[in-house]
């Protein structure tokens, strides 16, 4: 790419940015991070004598506390020392092993638990790489509090060095909260400084709570949308957003009359919508939708995030439903229909927050479809947060079930995280009649192709049996069309005649495809990613038709 070209990009990906944001940026560019550490003699740790209910999990599933296992890559200190830079694998890898989530592992004793506290304040002072970024900071934040104020951790277990090194951290993040951001990362600084706040007392810890409850506020109405979605559009980073509301909520029952009574209303007034929101993206199968950025086994379950809302607020932990649902979330841009063992969801909205479209992925008008509580047509997901072709393929137009115009993407996507032109949705609607769903959908992001290609989508589905797709390119001039549906794994596409079948691993027919005439069939194969750092090969129909406009495709998909 060119000079001009790059900086016609660049353009087309900065103009999104809120001012505020871009000062930030520049800021945030020319200076080393700042760090200040607070005066001991006025900070001390809150006593409290109610041990914190947050929600845990055991993840250690092997007797070395020294076996750490995230993305699905695992490393093993066999000495006992950490590698906290461990420069070979993957940041996202990295910024886990700093987390420090495994504090809460009901596994580890707290023994070892101290041992690996000890060791990462030995060998991470304050601006060392990764360990000091503000997000990395922001969680490691919270599970050192959750841990200190959980009956795990008795407080004179807990060394007065932790609270000196924690303090620090907490004085570091306040003066490099990440405004150049925003979005996600901004809602977790928010958090860790209320949380910050909460735990110590004295003139610094006051100030943390204030800033930490005003941005969260601020934030509240910001990134939850008016139908109890977050605003990235992302289902797992949704149901991260659930956890945080609920943390927050559980840390007022740990340390009480310290957050203000305004900020846990908001958050408790959220939290129900957002619930909602989770329950209606959580497949027949008990897993979230893979629309953009979302894969298994980050975020934490939907039925655990469910009781731990039960505990807290008096909700009914129940996920599955009794009987079938229409789904239709416009401001998100999600709609179909769910019931307990079938369900169809399709995206139809903005790819994201203008200003912060870090986790779009070109999935406009693409769907994920069950029958018995098994997927038959599935996203590809997410491999890892690195450049290269297995981002680019996860992220990208051919990743998904939807319409590719002339080999173009419907947003311009680029790097890691950046978008410059951007699909919008043009037209969103969902019913129910007889027993029927229906849909209608389009999207502009072709329209700067020639001839101003718009893409139209409508399906019908009936619950329990069939999925009928119609695909429509209008505009002008000679294009060529192609449509992919990705097969879930374990399930095997072939042809027979006229006739598509789906079987499983054992041969017995679970779905048949027939597609509309005009199309040319081809049966590929791919990768699929069921999550991070994991990728297995998946059948794929692609349909592929080239002609003056209007171009159309159909296809079915019944089951067997």
């Amino acid at each position: 790419m060119n000079m001009l070209a790059r900086s016609a990009l660049y353009w087309r990906t900065a103009r999104y940015l809120k001012p505020r944001q871009v000062a930030h940026q520049i800021l945030h560019r020319l200076r080393s991070h700042h760090f200040a550490p607070p005066s001991m003699s006025a900070l001390k740790a809150r006593t409290t004598s109610r041990a914190a209910q947050f929600k845990t999990a055991p993840l250690l599933d092997k007797d070395d506390p020294w076996s750490f296992r995230f993305l699905n890559i695992e490393r093993t200190f066999a000495d006992g020392s950490i590698d906290w830079i461990s420069g070979e694998l993957p940041k996202l890898w990295r910024y886990n092993l700093h987390y420090f989530d495994y504090l809460l592992d009901s596994n580890r004793s707290a023994v070892e638990r101290a041992q690996i506290v000890d060791h990462w304040i030995l060998q991470n002072p304050p601006g060392t790489q990764d360990a000091w970024e503000p997000y990395t900071a922001s969680l490691r934040i919270v599970n050192w509090i959750k841990y200190f104020l959980s009956a795990a951790a008795p407080s004179a277990a807990v060394s007065p060095h932790w609270i000196e090194s924690l303090a620090a951290q907490c004085a570091w993040l306040r003066r490099n909260i990440e405004y150049h951001l925003l979005a996600n990362h901004l809602f977790k600084n928010a958090k860790a400084l209320l949380f910050a706040g909460a735990f110590f007392e004295g003139s610094a810890a006051d100030e943390w709570l204030q800033k930490g409850s005003e941005i969260l506020s601020e934030q509240l109405v910001e990134q939850f949308l008016s139908d109890g979605g977050h605003y990235e559009r992302s289902p797992m980073y949704h149901a991260i957003m659930v956890e945080d509301l609920l943390d927050v909520i559980a840390l007022d029952r740990a340390v009480p009359n310290v957050i203000s009574a305004t900020v846990l209303g908001s958050l408790k007034r959220q939290a129900i919508p957002a619930l909602a929101f989770l329950r209606d993206l959580t497949l027949p199968d008990g897993e979230i939708a893979l629309f953009n950025d979302s894969a298994r086994g980050i975020a934490a379950s939907t039925q655990s995030l469910f009781a731990y809302a039960a505990r807290l607020l008096g909700t009914k932990p129940i996920c599955c439903r009794a009987e079938g649902e229409l789904i239709d979330r416009p401001a998100s841009g999600y709609f179909g229909w769910c019931g307990p063992a079938d369900g169809w969801l399709i995206d139809c909205g903005s790819v994201g927050p203008d200003y912060q479209p870090g986790h779009t992925h070109c999935d406009t008008l693409s769907y994920e479809l069950l029958f018995d509580g098994r997927r038959i047509v599935t996203d590809t997901g997410v491999y890892d947060y690195e450049p290269g072709e297995r981002r680019q393929r996860s992220r990208g137009t051919a990743g998904h079930n939807t319409v590719m115009v002339d080999g173009a993407e419907q947003s311009e996507i680029w790097g890691v995280f950046r978008v410059a032109r951007r699909a919008r949705a043009i037209e969103a609607r969902v019913a129910s009649h007889k027993g029927r769903v229906s849909f209608a959908g389009a999207h502009d992001g072709y329209c700067r192709l020639p001839g101003s290609v718009i893409h139209r989508r409508t399906a019908e589905y009936a619950p329990n049996r069939s999925l009928q797709i119609s695909d429509e390119l209008l505009g002008d001039g000679f294009h060529v069309m192609e449509n992919r549906v990705h097969i879930a794994r374990g399930l095997h596409l072939s042809r027979h005649g006229g006739v598509l079948e789906v079987r499983d691993d054992a041969s017995v027919l679970v779905a048949l495809l027939n597609v509309g005439k005009g199309s040319s069939i081809y049966i590929e194969s791919a990768e699929q990613y069921p999550g991070f750092g994991r990728a297995e090969r998946i059948d794929v129909l692609r349909l592929r038709s080239e002609g003056v406009l209007p171009l159309r495709q159909q296809y079915s998909i019944r089951r067997a």
